[in-house]
């Protein structure tokens, strides 16, 4: 083991970290090693991952110093924020920051850095298409990581900047699921139109990340994304039905209405479904299925990743 790469993973016991934490323990034959970087190591999943085989520290991203720790003596680091938490453009800025500082006094040869567009860079804050949100955003946990690339660029640290899809995961965690309307039907929506909209298995997300490492410093200064498949909101929804063995109709709503939904983020949500709408050329071609494929043999369908999880997706009423 002691001749392995150690691959610090921020968010290890998370969606995206976590898929990038268990695809490293499935290859013990590999050439790196994980350290899961958790604010609670005696968490059920931090202690999962220990008796796996991973290393688990304690760091907050709040706390530079602890991060530094954390990664210290690591060859590369895996890093993505959650917006959701917090609802705090500012802080993610603030979190983006630290990361990057200390993976520069540590000395981290590679780091990945899940992010997005800033999509201010389409749409200025003076343009109407879309509301301006807290001031200073269009889609404000877009906007912030994606201006967060900077960061890392500014502190010089070698970076891939990874641009992730859609988690066909949220049908099951986030309330996407089918939900029944007033005239008994069941309806799936998604504010895209006819647009195809890049999704992926938040799972997969993980495996493309190792095989970025695996490659070594071939995409260390480049951005790339991935998807596992670019669907419509009709065939998402014919393929959720036919999972499911209902019938589920495509509820296309504008993104103004899905704006005033009431839940909170309804409004960066809705500002983010019309920028894959509007954008959808510059949004899907950044991300290629095939080159995914190409860093995950491994990479899921929708159809695929409905047979092993449609059981798991909640019915809205």
């Amino acid at each position: 083991m002691s001749d392995k790469k150690v691959i610090a993973v921020v968010g290890a016991t998370g969606a995206q970290g976590g898929g990038l934490a268990r695809a490293i323990l499935d290859n013990p034959d590999g050439e790196f090693t994980l350290r899961a970087i958790t604010r609670n190591p005696d968490s059920d999943r931090a202690k999962a991952l220990a008796s796996a085989g991973g290393e688990v520290v304690a760091a907050d991203l709040d706390d530079e110093e602890s991060l530094v720790r954390a990664l210290d003596g690591s060859y590369g680091a895996f890093f993505v924020t959650n917006f959701w938490e917090h609802f705090s453009p500012e802080k993610e800025t603030a979190q983006i920051g630290n990361l990057a500082r200390a993976a520069k006094r540590a000395g981290v040869k590679h780091v990945i850095w899940s992010t997005l567009e800033d999509t201010r860079e389409w749409v200025p804050l003076e343009d109407d298409r879309m509301p301006t949100l807290m001031e200073n955003y269009k889609v404000p946990h877009f906007d912030a990581k994606g201006a967060g690339n900077a960061l890392f660029a500014e502190a010089g640290v070698p970076t891939t900047n990874l641009l992730t899809s859609f988690y066909w995961d949220n049908l099951i965690g986030f309330g996407m699921g089918p939900a029944k309307g007033p005239d008994g039907n069941y309806g799936f929506t998604l504010p895209t139109g006819q647009a195809r909209l890049p999704g992926m298995a938040v799972e997969d997300i993980g495996r493309c990340a190792l095989g970025i490492f695996e490659r070594g410093d071939e995409f260390i200064g480049r951005t790339v994304g991935i998807a596992g498949e670019h669907l419509t909101g009709a065939e998402m929804a014919a393929a959720i039905g036919k999972a499911m063995g209902l019938e589920v109709i495509h509820n296309d709503v504008e993104p103004a209405l899905y704006r005033t939904f009431g839940f909170p983020g309804a409004e960066d949500l809705g500002n983010m479904f019309q920028f894959k709408r509007d954008f959808e050329a510059d949004f899907r071609g950044a991300r290629d299925p095939e080159f995914s494929r190409s860093l995950n043999p491994r990479l899921q369908t929708f159809e695929q990743w409905l047979e092993a999880n449609a059981d798991n997706i909640p019915l809205g009423e």
